[in-house]
């Protein structure tokens, strides 16, 4: 079969990434909106082509997912974007400091418009380290653990990572969240420096350093997730 698979009928045609999963008992389709393709997870001994064709005749399914993306929300002058849990304004003002900085619900950004976008990705991956860092060192307190350096990054299928060594990567968009969220997800890495797993010890030991709701939280980001992986966009 070729290296990419397309279902045809669509408009445009839609790419397809066929995963294997050795507990699957059927097949089953994720529309990946950030991408615009599918993923199709079949059996371990399941026919790909078998699956293909099944796909194929999800096509009302697939055309209904892809009606309902958000649409890409480029950095742009005068594009609002979600920070914190808020909306943010972003202003390109040519004369001020290529620095960005916030004035009244705004951030404002000098410089040619060029390097409008660069430097608002760079303001917000900067105050997504700076903020993660600080829940990290909060929890990891609370946890009474070590905890390593701390990254940013832009992972499409994570949003937070923990090393067997304590290094903690997250992704840049959780700066876009809310504070409860973020922090969710900051507690979540640094209870898997007491578990490597997902037991229910770990979860009680999220539960415990974590100060909300952690069901509601991860809730909350699984229903911005497509939307957040469109900031940024074209």
């Amino acid at each position: 079969m070729p290296s990419e698979l397309l279902i045809e009928g669509l408009d445009p045609p839609i790419a397809v990434d066929v995963v294997r999963h050795a507990r699957a008992k059927r097949f089953s389709l994720r529309y990946d909106a950030a991408r615009d393709r599918v993923r199709l997870v079949v059996p371990k001994r399941g026919s790909a082509r078998s699956a293909l064709s099944w796909a194929s005749h999800q096509r009302d399914w697939i055309a209904r997912q892809r009606a309902g993306r958000p649409e890409a929300l480029p950095f742009a002058p005068n594009a609002i974007i979600p920070f914190r849990g808020e909306q943010l304004r972003l202003i390109h003002q040519p004369d001020a400091p290529r620095t960005p900085v916030f004035d009244d619900g705004a951030l404002l950004v000098g410089g040619p418009v060029e390097g409008f976008a660069r430097r608002v990705a760079t303001f917000l991956k900067d105050e997504a380290r700076r903020l993660l860092r600080e829940d990290a060192a909060h929890y990891a307190g609370r946890a009474g653990v070590e905890i390593g350096a701390i990254s940013v990054g832009d992972a499409k299928s994570r949003w937070g990572s923990c090393s067997a060594d304590g290094r903690l990567r997250f992704s840049w968009r959780l700066v876009l969240v809310s504070d409860a969220v973020r922090r969710y997800v900051a507690a979540h890495e640094v209870a898997h420096r007491l578990h490597m797993d997902h037991s229910p010890d770990f979860y009680a030991a999220q539960d415990r350093i974590y100060d909300g709701d952690a069901r509601a939280a991860r809730a909350e980001l699984k229903r911005l997730a497509p939307g957040l992986r469109l900031v940024g966009g074209d």
